[in-house]
């Protein structure tokens, strides 16, 4: 395979994993109905022993959930409110769409959280919630303490952005000056009985991490976040009032989030509809029906994003050597998610840095192929879903007056990208499942 051929592929192999995890396709395949009977995950539900049936969401992916819920249960339906990112708006009938700010929290996110709170206050133990979950809920739903601010609770995100928290360690803080998160929408909907239907964007699909755990027993503590704080020296630094209410919470003076010994989930049930692996499966297939072999070599990729990249440039280097682990015309395969530690002021995000970084290792390398692109079409707070490299990039960058280095030492990879035209754009994909890493070797 050429170069030329070679980054068709590459966009045409991500773009099927993100087919491969439609969250309308995924509701369907997790919730079915046959006249009064509904399937949800296994278990069977009889509509004709329930009350009001409510659908509430939080997350990128609610707005194809929503509508696919109400395919299959349409009037049945009593109310029900979701809230997405601007942008990841569909039609929907009865369930009212709210679009909020993502990755920090803004106004609207409060507005949406208070609905989605309102939603399930006063039911009945006839009554049934249907939660959609998807990646983003929990930066979309801010619901913080009292005497914690919007503005403080965004200063908190801002700080553990900027230090390279991962998203468990952000989400264990999340719960701890949270009002729905960490199972507390589950609390708030006692006494009706819940069922949660997830789209995975967190390595290993932990059911207490994606969306901070609204509906699932939270296994992390106080301690837990004022050790995240001591972790990355930043517990001085963020607002006094947070600071207060963790070491409160910690002293045992404010209440914990729900426990899994709380009796309230024997009410509550967790579906996994669909997760990165799905992803990378497809990918796998759509490498092979283009001529490729393909190999997943792991769907739990975290760290830092150039270390990473830097090892993934290592196979395409041993691949070109040594044909392991397979010979080439080949794709190897990643997802998960990595971290940036910022040290610049550009503009980018963890997928464009990964490509830039991963550019440099494979500069001059023959017909190799790199992309790393987001499932949710965005890769920080920039348009594109990531970047695709070659072994040609730099050498066309320097020839454009461009300079690679400086670029990531300024985290700069989307100004970097965009001239060259190598920026992945695909819109709003209204699923989020991680990212997708390719290294295609012809």
């Amino acid at each position: 395979m050429q170069l030329s051929e070679l980054r068709r592929s590459a966009r045409g192999i991500f773009d099927a994993a993100v087919r491969a995890v439609d969250p309308a396709e995924a509701i369907r395949r997790h919730l079915v109905r046959d006249g009064d009977r509904l399937a949800i995950g296994g278990e069977q539900v009889d509509l004709r022993a329930v009350g009001q049936v409510v659908v509430v969401g939080l997350g990128k992916a609610g707005a194809p959930m929503a509508a696919a819920v109400e395919e299959i249960l349409g009037p049945r339906i009593a109310r029900g409110v979701v809230v997405t990112k601007y942008g990841h708006v569909q039609p929907t009938r009865t369930i009212r769409i709210h679009e909020a700010g993502h990755p920090v929290p803004d106004d609207a996110g409060m507005v949406g959280a208070r609905a989605v709170l309102d939603q399930v206050k006063g039911l009945d133990p006839s009554d049934l919630v249907v939660v959609l979950i998807s990646g983003g809920g929990s930066a979309l739903t801010p619901a913080p303490v009292d005497g914690v601010t919007l503005g403080e609770k965004q200063a908190l995100t801002q700080a553990l952005l900027a230090c390279g928290a991962d998203i468990r360690e952000m989400n264990t803080l999340r719960k701890h000056i949270s009002r729905i998160k960490g199972g507390q929408l589950a609390r708030a909907a006692v006494p009706a009985r819940v069922f949660t239907l997830i789209l995975s964007d967190i390595v290993g699909d932990p059911l207490d991490a994606i969306a901070s755990g609204p509906t699932v027993p939270d296994p992390t503590t106080y301690a837990d976040a004022l050790a995240i704080l001591d972790k990355y020296r930043i517990r001085e630094k963020i607002p006094a009032s947070i600071r207060a209410h963790l070491e409160a919470g910690a002293a045992g003076t404010v209440p914990e989030t729900p426990k899994p010994d709380d009796p309230l989930f024997g009410r509550v049930r967790s579906v996994m509809v669909a997760s990165n692996i799905q992803a990378l499966e497809a990918a796998k297939t759509e490498a092979e029906r283009l001529g490729l072999r393909a190999v997943i070599l792991s769907s739990f990729v975290e760290g830092e994003t150039r270390e990473i990249a830097r090892m993934h440039a290592a196979l395409a280097l041993e691949v070109r050597a040594s044909g392991h682990p397979a010979k080439p015309p080949l794709c190897l395969i990643t997802g998960g998610e990595t971290t940036v530690t910022l040290r610049g002021k550009g503009k980018g995000g963890r997928n464009q840095e990964f490509a830039l970084a991963a550019a440099l290792d494979i500069a001059g390398l023959r017909d190799v192929v790199v992309l790393s692109a987001g499932t949710d079409g965005t890769d920080g707070p920039t348009d594109a879903a990531g970047a695709l490299a070659d072994g040609e990039t730099v050498a066309r960058a320097l020839s454009l007056g461009l300079r690679p280095r400086a670029a990531l030492d300024g985290n700069d990879a989307y100004p970097f990208f965009e001239r060259l035209g190598d920026l992945v754009i695909t819109g709003p994909t209204r699923t989020n499942v991680m990212d997708v890493r390719l290294v295609l070797i012809g």
